[in-house]
């Protein structure tokens, strides 16, 4: 399809955009992370800090290991092996660590496409104008935590770039009033699962809404559900045998082996003071000052904010310990949900839950809140405006689905706005129902608003966040 010369300059600054974004963060680091170190771990995760955001990539970049949380990223160490062997190459030839450029080239092309993706996505499936589609994109990417998310080393742009492919993939079948083949689900969940494993649920879900009951057929149950959920469980099981099972035995063996050695210590101590020959004695006392010693580490620790603001669990189990049935949900709809992820908190700005931010920020101003307002109100009209759409109630399963796994069982609550991409992207495809089915005369209004809205996030979202890497 020709690219008319209008669509050239709005790919061109859309390119500069998500780049300039990068090359901010880039800056901001590579000072520090560009140099060779033989604990470039320690390294990234004392120097970075951008909000709750997991510098992992750069790790994973610098020397191949499976650095993720294996059950919930089960692909996505491989899928940074060719990256890592380039960045082996840069070095090799330069002396410098290039992960946080060749992170940088990866984020800007995923913010790219995503970005080229949601235009066709408004225009050619939901059936808005083209300038329109490129008004509701632009919003989107003025959303605080799209803006963060596309130039943040962590996995989030790459699931936001997967999601957006996955709808648009799927409203084009449902428009031509085809299926989707097995083997585009199959791929679609290998790859968005393999990012994130949670959202291959929604790809589950994309084949639900294009197949309709032909979904529910036993054939394709087992060959683009239960096969594909099988394999990558499969997978993720001896990957964690083979990479993370013996570190996790070496840690709890060094764990064990410095516990006995300060009970040792103390029970030589003991001896010394107690001047006595009474060795069960001496080993109660000398266990006794252990387990206080202990207490008290305990109870210091629980004071951090990385166990203080983690909630509390369901219960304790492998997966269920990941829920969170303490944190407040109100506020964290309201600031978590709907505030930080659209408009950055000017108190706290981008620091973490788990080091210093307090779980609920307010906003200083009412602006702050009448904005959100505003935004809410118009994707709730969107979604009434295309209540009757089914590749609407397909985005929304999306946004439901974390809704449930957030807000309802907790997972992430207390941070809930770093995963914010996963559902943002629903914003603008609500809204351009909206568009499509207004009246006419009010057209021109709704634009002048949105675009107000968008130059406002643009502006105080970019000044804070650019003042933030710069400060």
């Amino acid at each position: 399809m020709s690219v008319n010369k209008k669509e050239t300059v709005c790919r061109a600054l859309a390119l500069v955009y998500v780049t300039l974004l990068n090359a901010l963060v880039i800056a901001r680091y590579w000072h520090q992370l560009s140099h060779l170190n033989d604990n470039y771990r320690k390294l990234v995760l004392g120097t970075f800090h951008i909000s709750g955001f997991d510098p992992l990539s750069y790790i994973v970049i610098d020397h191949w290991t499976t650095a993720y949380n294996i059950y919930r990223h089960p692909l996505l160490a491989f899928f940074m092996w060719l990256p890592s062997q380039l960045n082996a190459a840069v070095e090799w030839l330069t002396g410098r660590n290039a992960a946080p450029l060749i992170m940088g080239c990866i984020l800007v092309a995923c913010a790219y496409y995503t970005y080229i993706y949601m235009v066709r996505l408004l225009h050619r499936v939901v059936g808005i104008g083209e300038g329109d589609a490129w008004l509701l994109t632009t919003f989107l990417f003025s959303f605080a935590y799209v803006m963060v998310t596309v130039s943040v080393p962590d996995h989030f742009c790459l699931s936001m770039f997967m999601l957006t492919l996955v709808l648009y993939l799927s409203g084009m079948k449902m428009k031509a009033g085809k299926t989707m083949p097995r083997w585009q689900t199959v791929l679609l969940f290998f790859l968005t699962a393999g990012i994130s494993l949670n959202n291959g649920i929604k790809v589950f879900l994309a084949n639900l809404f294009v197949s309709g009951k032909r979904f529910w057929r036993p054939a394709n149950l087992l060959l683009t559900v239960v096969l594909p959920a099988a394999l990558i469980w499969g997978f993720a099981r001896w990957e964690w045998q083979t990479f993370e099972r013996p570190n996790f035995i070496a840690r709890q063996e060094a764990k064990a082996k410095k516990h006995d050695k300060l009970i040792a210590k103390t029970y030589q101590q003991v001896a010394d003071t107690m001047h006595t020959t009474d060795t069960a004695l001496i080993r109660r006392t000398a266990l006794a000052i252990v387990a206080r010693q202990d207490s008290v580490k305990a109870a210091k620790s629980s004071r951090l904010a990385i166990h203080a603001h983690e909630g509390k669990p369901i219960a304790n189990g492998e997966f269920s310990q990941w829920t969170d049935i303490s944190t407040p949900r109100g506020w964290s709809l309201i600031e978590n949900i709907l505030g930080e992820p659209i408009q950055l908190h000017n108190d706290h700005l981008l620091e973490d839950v788990l080091r210093n931010r307090p779980v609920i920020v307010h906003y200083r101003f009412a602006f702050n809140y009448i904005v959100e307002a505003l935004i809410f109100l118009l994707f709730l009209l969107g979604v009434w405006a295309g209540r009757r759409s089914r590749f609407l109630w397909l985005a929304l399963s999306f946004l439901g689905f974390d809704l449930l796994i957030h807000v309802v069982l907790g997972f992430g609550l207390n941070e809930a706005y770093i995963m914010s991409a996963h559902w943002l992207i629903v914003v603008p495809v609500a809204v351009a129902y909206l568009f499509r089915h207004i009246d006419p005369k009010y057209l021109p209004s709704l634009r002048i608003l949105v675009a107000l809205l968008m130059c406002y996030l643009l502006v105080y979202n970019g000044m804070l966040y650019s003042g933030y890497l710069m400060s």
